[in-house]
Formats: C-alpha cells, structure tokens, sequence
C-alpha cells in the first residue's frame, strides 16, 4: 500500500473511446482506497472529453503533443509531472521506455510484454488475449497485489466505480423529441469492431413505429459519407441525419440527452451505457472481440450476440454471425423499451 497511498499515479491507456471508458473504475477503486492519490491520465486528445469527465481523474496528460517533442524533452516533461507510480495499461514500448528515463520510481506492466521486463520494475503474470475476464476485471489485475483483490469483482461493480459526470454544456431541445423514444443508431465502427451492416439498420428503421420513434444517424463525416447511398438517402423520410456534426464533447451531450442507442463495439456504445440510456450492443461471437471481454457497463444494457462459438469469420471483415443478428429481435426489444 505504502506504494500508491498519498502518491502521484500515471494511467497510460493512449487507444479508443471504450478502452479509456473500461479503464475508468481502476481510477475510481484508486481514490476509494487511496483518497489522497493523485490521478493523472495519459492519452490521446480524442479521448480527452471522456477523461475530463471523469471524477477521480485529476489531470490529462497528451500524448499527442509528448510524443512529438525531442526524446529529451520528452522526458524532462514527464519529469515536472513528479509521478510515483507508473500503470502500462495500453502496451506501448515508446512509453514504458520514457516512463524508466523519467526516472518514475515504482513502473507496472504486464510480463507478457518483454520491454516492460526491461522498462517496468513490477510486473504481473497477465495475459489478456487468452483470458475469459472482462477488460475492466483485466485492468485491475495489474494492480492485484497492491489492491489485494482476492476474488474477481464482478462487473456491475466495475460499473459502481465509474464517476463519470457530464456537464451537459450543449443543449439540444430542438432535436430531441418529448413523447418519443429518441433513438441514436450508429452504423459504422471505424474499422474498430465487426458491423452489422446497413441493410440490418434500413431493416430495423422500418420496423420502429414513426409515432413513437424518432431517429437519428451518427458517426463521423467520412462514415457519413459511407452510408449515405444505402441509409442516409434512402431513409431520408424516416431519420435525422447527423454524421458530421458533432465533435466528441458535442456526441457526449446529445447521447445524455437522447433515450437510447444503438451500435457494434464501439466508443458511442459505451458513452450510452456509462450515461444509464438503452444501450443496445451487437457483438459477434468470437473471442477476443466477444461481449464476455468488450460489453458495455451500464444498468440498461442490453447484448444481441448468436450463441454459438464461431471463429469462421476472424481473418475477414464479414461476420455472418452478425449478420444473422435479427432486425425483428432489436426492433422487439426497443418496443418493449417505450411500454
């Protein structure tokens, strides 16, 4: 304990939305133990939205403007941080090398990485592609003989521990209908999770009843652009279009607002779920990218995945499990919301 208590930590995590957001209750069981810790996170600028709107964060570090200064001042800055401990969360051996040069004392990462052998001075037997936890339960582990967790939290205490507070600092009345389920469908993944494509999504906006669904398209301008032949004009009388419209505190604040949402593995899913809307999850069913190691934490989630063990569809971008995923079973269920 004498090793985080009352210290400075750094939380390394510089990969997507969902990693950032299944990293937040190692932060909060963090300051729940060691109130005095001080937080600091290291990620990239797009993340930064999310990690400002957590509690137990005490401060963003970017990656993005430290990686490109020169490796000396590269570490000089890293050494104003005056940090005590260093996480290696997100494997990166450009960090865990700067993390020892900045002269951080105390350096965990997983031994499974054999630069954090070189780079880290404790490191934990810990294997995540082979392993059937949740990556919120994996998180924890690398700080398992510090936190002294003896049996695995299960997953909605993982959730308990999430203090995400967003500050609502856009106000999108005008788009968000009263009296009706505002639905966010969010088609595209950025190449980040298998999809279940647009002819599933045209399926499911014809089965949602237009007196009590009002529906709205978002991504980013490109994944706009991808879809607008085959959703965004052809379903033109049926959804509000807006891919390209928001930046990521912006899609924050409309996903609080709105009553649910729907999308593949992505970061959008997992903001809704952490903000306690309807958060539908369409997975496929091979590991590591199955709902036992990416499903969102939240009270109204809700995952469509075969029940099957599959890994035909692994080296393609195809998935015919999620395919097979029924736009009647979605539809169903989002009824069944409104009641």
């Amino acid at each position: 304990m004498s090793k985080i208590h009352n210290r400075t930590i750094l939380i390394s995590r510089t990969d997507g939305i969902g990693d950032v957001i299944l990293t937040l209750p190692l932060c909060g069981i963090l300051k729940e133990c060691f109130p005095q810790t001080k937080i600091v996170f290291l990620g990239n600028n797009y993340t930064q939205p999310i990690i400002a709107c957590c509690k137990d964060i005490d401060r963003f570090l970017s990656w993005d403007a430290l990686k490109d200064l020169p490796q000396e001042k590269q570490t000089e800055a890293l050494k104003q941080e005056k940090i005590d401990v260093f996480l290696h969360i997100f494997p990166s051996k450009a960090i865990a090398k700067l993390a020892k040069q900045a002269a951080i004392p105390v350096r965990f990462g997983t031994s499974h990485r054999w630069y954090n052998r070189l780079y880290c001075n404790e490191t934990i037997n810990l294997s995540r592609r082979h392993s059937d936890l949740h990556e919120a339960q994996l998180n924890l582990l690398l700080l398992r003989p510090v936190l002294r967790i003896l049996n695995m939290k299960p997953l909605e205490w993982c959730f308990k521990h999430i203090n995400f507070q967003n500050t609502a600092a856009n106000d999108y009345k005008d788009l968000i209908e009263q009296g009706k389920f505002n639905l966010i469908l969010h088609p595209k993944s950025n190449k980040s999770a298998r999809e279940w494509g647009e002819t599933n999504f045209c399926r499911l906006i014809d089965l949602l009843p237009s007196d009590r669904f009002k529906v709205f398209v978002c991504g980013t301008k490109q994944e706009g652009d991808m879809i607008r032949q085959s959703i965004l004009e052809t379903k033109k009388n049926r959804i509000i279009d807006l891919t390209g419209q928001f930046s990521l505190s912006e899609y924050i604040d409309f996903i609080a607002q709105a009553d649910g949402l729907i999308a593949a593995s992505t970061g959008p899913l997992h903001i809704s779920a952490i903000l306690n809307k309807h958060s539908i999850g369409l997975f496929p069913p091979i590991r590591p990218m199955n709902p036992q190691r990416w499903r969102p934490l939240g009270e109204k989630v809700k995952i469509f995945c075969e029940d099957k063990e599959c890994n035909r569809c692994k080296k393609t971008s195809e998935c015919q499990c999620m395919q097979a995923i029924s736009p009647n079973a979605v539809a169903e269920y989002l009824l069944s919301c409104t009641k």
